[in-house]
């Protein structure tokens, strides 16, 4: 039909007054083909991070108003802000020694994962959980927490939080708690895992099912047993694994069967040397921790070195491979249940 310009350009125009967009602009930018993050793919080395988050202990204390000596990792792609996806925050937490961080809580669900170092204790709504390498802790959306640090040797940690999340849906809240920590003491095994922590076993009491789980730290000796036995499973001819020389699990909510909080997944990997993942891309993101060992990701057309400690984070849709040149120990987390919950998950698996 012919067009009157003018008109067109009134209509526009128009629009623009009203605060209105016409969605034949707009279609292929809000109903792409396929999902197109704003993130990026991006590796972060664990001896880089590591120096900068000492030269903070150095110059920036703990204490009320910044509450904890926490250097987010920035995705490029996402305008300056400081979120590792749209989704999910991640940082590296660093506490000096004999140091506290005051307690507080807050509507986001947090975790952190330890990939070298002990000596520090989060107190998790009073309950003192000791953390060492390898260890994977939770802190679900309002428990209270804080930490001390016992040794005269600082300690680093990662932080993963669906802060972004809970930014974008305006539905965060903060409250101080105590100035320190609510219980000094410093027991190897927490209330929480006394009660929880037993393989297949659960208590009577108080066993009603819980959006998070009730463990507060599940170690790294339980983690490290279950990959070992999949693949000598594997050397026995039974099936288990991932795929070949490739062994997973994934953190569960023993309440549930489900994941660890509502809206986090945890997993861990293991590849034998020369091993490699299928290549696979889901809705969703992704961060990955090398806990040891050495390998490459191939993320999209990216393909990076990877060593102990490093990050790598995959943004929804982009396909990812790893591949381990020793042995190779992975940590990931990710934004999955979200995207379940909301029957919008979808994956492709290739090998």
């Amino acid at each position: 039909m012919d067009v009157d310009e003018a008109a067109l350009a009134r209509l526009y125009k128009d629009f623009d007054a009203e605060h209105m967009i016409p969605l034949w602009t707009q279609t292929g930018e809000l109903m792409p083909m396929s999902p197109t993050s704003k993130a990026l793919p991006h590796v972060w080395k664990w001896d880089t991070l590591l120096p900068l988050a000492e030269r903070a202990g150095a110059l920036v204390p703990v204490g009320r108003g910044g509450e904890r000596r926490a250097i987010a990792l920035a995705n490029p792609g996402l305008a300056g802000h400081p979120y590792t996806t749209p989704t999910l925050w991640t940082a590296i937490q660093y506490l000096g020694p004999n140091e506290v961080a005051p307690e507080h809580r807050h509507s986001q669900n947090a975790f952190r994962f330890v990939v070298e170092g002990e000596g520090v204790w989060t107190v998790v709504n009073g309950d003192p959980v000791a953390m060492r390498r390898g260890d994977f802790l939770l802190t679900p959306g309002w428990h209270f927490h804080g930490h001390h640090n016992e040794t005269d040797q600082p300690m680093a940690w990662l932080d993963g939080l669906d802060i972004p999340l809970v930014h974008y849906t305006d539905t965060g809240f903060f409250e101080f708690g105590s100035d320190k920590v609510t219980d000094w003491s410093t027991p190897d095994v927490s209330r929480s895992e006394r009660l929880w922590a037993h393989p297949g076993l659960r208590p009577l009491s108080g066993s009603d099912a819980r959006p998070s789980s009730p463990i507060a730290a599940y170690r790294w000796e339980h983690t490290d047993r279950a990959l070992n036995d999949q693949l000598a499973l594997e050397d026995e001819g039974h099936p288990g694994v991932a795929g070949p020389g490739h062994a997973a699990v994934r953190f569960t909510n023993p309440t549930t069967g489900g994941d660890v909080m509502p809206t986090i997944r945890a997993e861990f990997h293991r590849l034998r040397e020369g091993a490699e993942t299928a290549t696979k891309r889901e809705v969703g993101s992704a961060v990955w921790q090398v806990f040891d060992g050495e390998g490459e990701v191939t993320l999209g057309e990216k393909e990076i070195r990877l060593g102990r400690g490093d990050l790598f984070v995959v943004p929804s849709w982009v396909p990812v491979t790893v591949r381990a040149r020793t042995r190779l120990d992975l940590f990931r987390f990710a934004d999955t249940p979200i995207f379940v919950r909301l029957h919008q998950y979808r994956e492709e698996t290739t090998r």
